[in-house]
């Protein structure tokens, strides 16, 4: 049914789309976890509101967010070229992946965080913390197991656009499923590598769930 070569694409393909949603992911927290505590943080209700500072984060998440992924990786090419070298393959998806990973992670840990306990932080402020130590000690260390689940469904996001970055260049399974299972229309690799993402998505989120649950097990116990 396959011959040798298409398996080792195939199997080549899924080791670039783990590579470019974890790479994708890591660098999008860097970027989204200070974005979402900044909101969080400086929002009306937050430990330190700043209304200017927020509303211009809150904008510019919201107009990043608002860009279909498709768009965004077209408009970054230049962007993405100049970072990478070149604007096709494994390292040149990551670059649009972390853009817009970046205020999408931003709000679901802003939404986190707003979940925690303002009793729980009273109490921390009663007592003078400050309020790096209150953001490290309280608000992330109370929205842990809210937090883990968002990085479930982060990667889960993440993958679905490692995906469709295959439409212009993009390396790993989608790339793989539109130029050979789509547009030559070759059944045996285009099933198959739609199976492999689905099976990518269920695994990890799976997996985060279970994480998710022994935290919480913990915490509570």
């Amino acid at each position: 049914m396959w011959s040798e070569q298409e398996i080792l694409m195939i199997l080549q393909g899924l080791w670039e789309t783990v590579e470019i949603v974890f790479v994708s992911t890591f660098f999008g927290y860097v970027l989204g976890l200070p974005l979402g505590v900044l909101l969080a943080v400086t929002d009306s209700d937050g430990i330190k509101p700043h209304p200017t500072l927020y509303k211009v984060m809150d904008v510019v998440t919201n107009v990043l967010r608002s860009v279909p992924f498709i768009i965004l990786l077209v408009i970054l090419i230049p962007f993405t070229r100049a970072i990478v070298g070149k604007s096709y393959g494994t390292a040149a998806t990551i670059v649009p992946l972390v853009i817009a990973a970046a205020p999408f992670i931003g709000r679901m840990v802003e939404s986190s965080i707003k979940e925690v306990d303002h009793g729980v932080i009273e109490a921390a402020q009663s007592m003078g913390a400050g309020t790096g130590r209150i953001i490290w000690n309280v608000l992330l260390a109370e929205a842990r197991t809210s937090l883990l689940v968002g990085v479930t469904i982060a990667f889960g996001t993440i993958l679905g656009y490692s995906a469709m970055a295959g439409a212009v260049g993009g390396g790993g399974l989608g790339s793989i499923a539109i130029r050979y299972g789509y547009n030559r229309w070759q059944p045996n690799i285009l099933w198959p590598s739609v199976l492999l993402l689905i099976l990518l998505v269920q695994f990890f989120q799976i997996l985060g769930m279970k994480i998710s649950k022994n935290l919480d097990r913990r915490r509570t116990g």
